[in-house]
């Protein structure tokens, strides 16, 4: 394996670590080298659920949130600009030698670089596989005005950066809240929730009983909380694809993700209907909405008996699927 640029940077390239104290690795997706890490003072800060899962697994304490200062904090560049700017805020608060960070120029490392240049004196940076590594002495008052608002609202909702949707609602989730019947069902869940717009849209509904808000993202999942106080909510930081309700469900309603990473990738939306399929009643339906170049058909042909198209406009479509059936057909 080709060393990764954290490797590199420790091994000759002028990072030397503390000899003690916690190493603070923020964000770090599962194909990040953490091996020339000391492991037993590496604490993996992880929100999504999957990734959350992959470094525990592996052995890493692994937390959802950081919780307490630390010796080093490397922080691996997310893409959306304010969630990176707040995290280099919060690193520089807690970390006492070092802020390293580690980013592609796709995610906007080098732009990154100019911003903390003109700030605190910069040491590297080294360059490999179109990214870069740098790291600086921490200085959080510098910083102070990168660091997340205390208040980021919606159109009523709480947002924070990072969560998909942050700064405005999602036009594909309101397409499918005004497709949505009046009463979905009695026992309803909302796959990947976000921060609770089609929920509160759904609790609307004085029939509904119960409203599971499934979600992978941590911090979505607490704006969420903060959004709906309604007590038939339940809320479950999980991974889609695993989780399991009480009882079979009258309906689902999706709009799932169809990227991680940059690269779009069907094959999430269609373990979100995989997932449907499995926890819907007999007679259960799935609302779902996504961008119109996505194949979902084949995949709800496959595990549904009854689908089609009920709405949307030119850059999405809502579908509804109904009777699943609890194997691939």
């Amino acid at each position: 394996m080709a060393a990764s640029r954290l490797t590199l940077a420790l091994d000759g390239g002028g990072l030397v670590l503390p000899d003690d104290g916690v190493i603070s690795a923020i964000l770090p997706q599962p194909g990040a080298d953490l091996s020339a890490l000391p492991r037993d003072r590496v604490q993996v800060v992880q929100p999504f659920r999957p990734f959350f899962d992959h470094f525990r697994q592996a052995g890493f304490d692994t937390v959802a949130e950081a919780d307490g200062d630390c010796a080093v904090a490397v922080v691996f560049l997310p893409r959306a600009k304010a969630q990176a700017r707040a995290l280099l805020a919060d690193a520089s608060a807690r970390a006492s030698d070092l802020v390293v960070v580690d980013g592609a120029k796709t995610d906007g490392i080098d732009s990154l670089l100019k911003e903390v240049r003109k700030r605190v004196p910069v040491e590297g940076p080294i360059a490999k596989a179109h990214g870069k590594i740098f790291w600086f002495r921490p200085n959080p008052t510098v910083f102070a005005d990168w660091r997340a608002p205390d208040a980021q609202v919606v159109e009523g909702f709480h947002t924070a950066p990072g969560v998909f949707s942050a700064d405005a609602i999602d036009p594909a989730s309101r397409l499918l809240a005004e497709a949505l019947p009046a009463h979905p069902g009695r026992h309803v869940a909302d796959f990947g929730a976000g921060w609770g717009y089609l929920a509160a849209r759904l609790l609307r509904d004085e029939r509904l009983e119960t409203l599971d808000l499934v979600e992978a993202d941590h911090m979505a999942l607490h704006c969420a909380r903060r959004n709906i106080a309604d007590p038939r909510a339940r809320f479950h930081w999980a991974d889609v694809a695993g989780w399991t309700p009480e009882r079979p469900l009258d309906a689902v309603v999706t709009n799932p993700p169809f990227h991680v990473t940059r690269a779009a990738d069907p094959a999430l939306g269609r373990a979100f209907i995989d997932a449907a399929a499995r926890v819907l009643a007999p007679n259960g339906v799935l609302w779902l909405v996504a961008n119109r170049h996505l194949p979902y058909e084949a995949a709800l042909t496959d595990r549904f008996r009854e689908v089609g198209e009920i709405g949307g406009d030119k850059r999405f479509k809502v579908l509804r699927a109904s009777r699943p059936s609890r194997s691939r057909r």
